[in-house]
């Protein structure tokens, strides 16, 4: 049998190689920073990852996890409701709770869960979710395991929203769900307008902060602190994936019973693995780091706008963006790829985004920007793109 379906694997394969569309992973030899080393002995400059606030290898947070280890051990093998709750994982629903001025927090092993969990439980055929076309595929995966009723609204746009809000009043309950943050193009989903419409067609928000938390907003707590609705959002999800140190594990915080009910039903919550105890020590002494200061969120905000505006002014065609991603718009898969390659081979470590993650013919470089990069290091890059952009016509 297999011998049939592996001809038809490698027919698969070679097209999508041929369609200049296969994705080769890159060997990180060194811990994760604004500088890494590759395979190859090669040390470049890192544009790519999503250590918005240069956390991945901070001492303290790498200590917090060592002391953990001594005293809560590796793992807890077992699920939260069986033996796997140990003080630290309450401790750390409760840092992100008062971190996003919430009633109450899940824990799951990463936001895929978190979204793929958050739905099915909630909602029935009777109920109606209202979604961005381009959310994550996380929440798209969320949304097919869901019987409710389904609306799509197109990016951003709240003419388009408000109809299918109307849409939607068959329906006995309505949620929107958006990205704080879309992580291909960067821009910020227009919550306190989402908020208005939920307001008039009798809706609750869902909003995953996933690359908007630690970032967005004058102390990074995300885009309901930017439009000033802390604690008026229903569902947040997230990860600490990111921002927030970069291990794993991810979480929903929100209403209190709503938080209650995921407890009880949502299915990779009750049939995961705990996160381990050393991740959630580290993730409770992240929370304490964001509470003494919010230097790492101004450090990160004064080096997009340098960057941003310094690749506009090269003749870039950039994305509008509120976060720290930058979208370097291409258009052509290959052309990305070509691109990531050449800026290897002039220490700037960056990925070319196509389809399937982004539309066809929407090809571009993704940057993202940290708090660990110095100007130095920024100078270095736009230098980089500037000279690689020249040599294959994207720029003059």
């Amino acid at each position: 049998m297999y011998t049939s379906f592996q001809s038809h694997l490698q027919n698969e394969l070679q097209a999508i190689e041929q369609a200049g569309l296969y994705k080769n992973e890159r060997i990180i030899v060194s811990p994760q920073g604004a500088v890494i080393r590759v395979a190859d002995g090669q040390e470049v400059l890192n544009f790519c990852a999503n250590n918005y606030l240069g956390l991945s290898n901070s001492p303290e947070l790498k200590q917090a996890a060592k002391d953990a280890i001594d005293s809560h051990g590796y793992g807890v093998s077992s699920v939260r409701f069986i033996c796997g709750t140990q003080d630290v994982h309450k401790q750390l629903e409760s840092a992100i709770a008062q971190f996003f001025g919430t009633e109450d927090t899940i824990l799951y092993a990463a936001c895929f869960d978190a979204n793929g969990g958050v739905f099915e439980p909630l909602l029935t055929e009777q109920d109606a979710i209202i979604s961005d076309a381009l959310n994550h595929a996380s929440i798209i995966d969320g949304v097919r395991l869901c019987k409710a009723q389904r609306y799509r609204y197109a990016n951003a746009d709240m003419a388009d929203l408000e109809a299918q809000l109307q849409k939607a009043q068959a329906q006995r309950f309505r949620l929107i769900v958006t990205d704080g943050v879309f992580s291909m193009d960067g821009n910020v989903a227009p919550l306190d307008k989402i908020y208005a419409l939920a307001e008039q067609y009798d809706a609750m928000i869902m909003v995953d902060e996933s690359h908007s938390a630690g970032v967005v907003g004058d102390t990074g707590r995300g885009v309901t602190e930017r439009y000033n609705l802390r604690g008026k959002v229903e569902i947040i999800t997230g990860t600490l994936g990111k921002a927030f140190g970069g291990a794993i594990g991810g979480f929903t915080t929100g209403k209190k019973e709503i938080i209650d009910l995921l407890r009880q039903r949502s299915r990779p919550y009750l049939f995961s693995n705990s996160i381990p105890p050393m991740v959630a020590a580290a993730g409770v002494r992240m929370f304490e780091m964001m509470d003494e200061s919010h230097a790492l969120q101004d450090k990160l905000h004064r080096n997009t706008a340098y960057f941003v505006e310094r690749m506009k002014a090269a003749g870039f065609d950039i994305k509008p963006t509120e976060s720290a991603i930058c979208a370097v718009m291409l258009y052509d898969a290959k052309l990305s790829q070509d691109m990531a390659e050449k800026l290897l081979s002039e220490g700037i470590y960056v990925i070319g985004f196509f389809y399937p993650v982004v539309p066809k013919g929407k090809a571009r470089i993704r940057v993202q920007l940290s708090a660990a990069h110095t100007r130095e290091h920024l100078d270095k890059a736009i230098a980089a793109f500037e000279k690689v952009g020249k040599e294959l016509g994207i720029i003059k």
